[in-house]
């Protein structure tokens, strides 16, 4: 029936939701995770609409349409009344005449880079095919950094017009605090990974002993989902290195959930995390994850490929050093409050590692903290949401 009204042009109705007496489920289900509770009455206060059919169901009937076109042909909502729909990725549908569309683009992975997703042919077309419907229909594009607004550009030209750039905003959660790294060993036993494949053991790192109290419990911190685009195992292969070498004493911490192909990864984790000198996290909580970062050796952020990659800038506001792939994103990102590595090089990340890590090497690490507050600083609320204002603003000047 979908499919029918796409063909038609008819338009698919949003439902209203009153949220008053259901703050709790809205505020818990959506918001609570990315906004601070004094915002919960002014998000909970809000009008809100709900489209009845998911956001998958709309990409296949859109990708239906090729079987009969060489455009797909997607669904279009009734969003008369309405100035402007903001949506997070290439949208599957249409919107009224009178409605600008707005798109928050966050990476084109899923066009140059299908091998490192899951379901890969579907989310490539999928993917492809909502955005080029959007640029069609006169969409601006509102990217989360310059490189993704480059690598947009290069599949779709004619929107460098339709196209801008407004960061992410990093979350309040994260600030230097002076907290005890005795710490950090019961956020690891709290939070180990309970995957059956993957059986890490603490038997052999005493966080009560005078070991932890003297800073002699050392590690380097990767915060990321697991999947093969974010390069968990040529960190792993780097960091084996230094064990082998000049840092045995060196542990790991990787938190983050499993995502698509990770099998390969949680195996080569494996004989580490048996071993006590790896240790795979999840539901790390902000509060805890501040705390992980401030007493990292370092934090590293190893992908092949990003958007924007939170984890760096979260690092630096908790006041951890960063060391980064050397990405265009990154550097955009990071700037000079980073050290950078090839990416598709372990012996360039083992003799970055090493150079940052190096007791030698105080005066480098002082100096990345001392650019990582000013750089980091950049992507608090204050400073973003600005730009959005403006953003609406230049819209509503052009309407007149």
């Amino acid at each position: 029936m979908l499919r029918l009204r796409a063909v038609m042009g008819r338009s698919v109705k949003l439902s209203v939701f009153d949220a008053t007496h259901f703050e709790d489920f809205i505020w818990r289900t959506f918001f609570n995770k990315t906004l601070v509770a004094e915002d919960k009455k002014l998000v909970t206060s809000a009008k809100f609409r709900v489209l009845n059919v998911s956001r998958n169901i709309l990409h296949k009937v859109g990708i239906a349409g090729l079987r009969y076109s060489s455009n797909p042909s997607y669904v279009k909502l009734d969003t008369k009344g309405y100035d402007y729909f903001l949506a997070q990725t290439p949208f599957p549908g249409r919107v009224a005449k009178e409605t600008k569309l707005l798109i928050r683009y966050h990476d084109a992975v899923p066009v140059f880079y299908p091998h490192t997703i899951s379901d890969k042919a579907f989310h490539q077309a999928s993917h492809f095919h909502a955005l080029q419907s959007n640029v069609k229909s006169g969409a601006w594009f509102v990217c989360v950094s310059e490189a993704t607004r480059k690598d947009l550009i290069k599949i779709f030209p004619e929107v460098e017009s339709r196209s801008s750039v407004i960061h992410n905003i990093v979350s309040n959660e994260y600030y230097n605090e002076d907290s005890p790294k005795e710490l950090v060993y019961q956020i690891i036993r709290n939070r180990l990974s309970g995957l059956e494949n993957l059986k890490t053991s603490t038997k052999d790192v005493n966080f009560d002993s005078e070991q932890i109290r003297g800073n002699e419990f050392n590690y380097i911190l990767m915060v990321s989902t697991l999947e093969p685009r974010k390069n968990h195992e040529l960190l792993l292969n780097a960091w084996e290195r230094l064990k082998y070498t000049t840092m045995p004493k060196l542990k790991l911490v990787v938190v983050g959930g499993v995502g698509w192909d990770s099998g390969p990864i949680l195996q080569a984790f494996r004989p580490w995390a048996e071993r006590g000198e790896l240790f795979h996290l999840n539901d790390v909580h902000a509060a805890e994850l501040r705390i992980l970062y401030k007493h990292a050796q370092a934090t590293i952020c190893p992908s092949l490929a990003e958007g924007f990659d939170y984890s760096g800038i979260e690092a630096m506001r908790s006041g951890s050093i960063v060391i980064a792939s050397d990405l265009p994103v990154h550097r955009e990102i990071y700037a000079n409050a980073a050290e950078y590595f090839d990416p598709y090089s372990t012996e360039d990340a083992i003799a970055v590692m090493q150079r940052v890590l190096s007791t030698e090497m105080d005066y480098l690490r002082d100096w990345l903290q001392t650019q990582a507050r000013a750089v980091s600083e950049n992507y608090l609320p204050e400073n973003i949401l600005p730009k959005w204002e403006s953003l609406f603003l230049d819209m509503e000047n052009a309407k007149q």
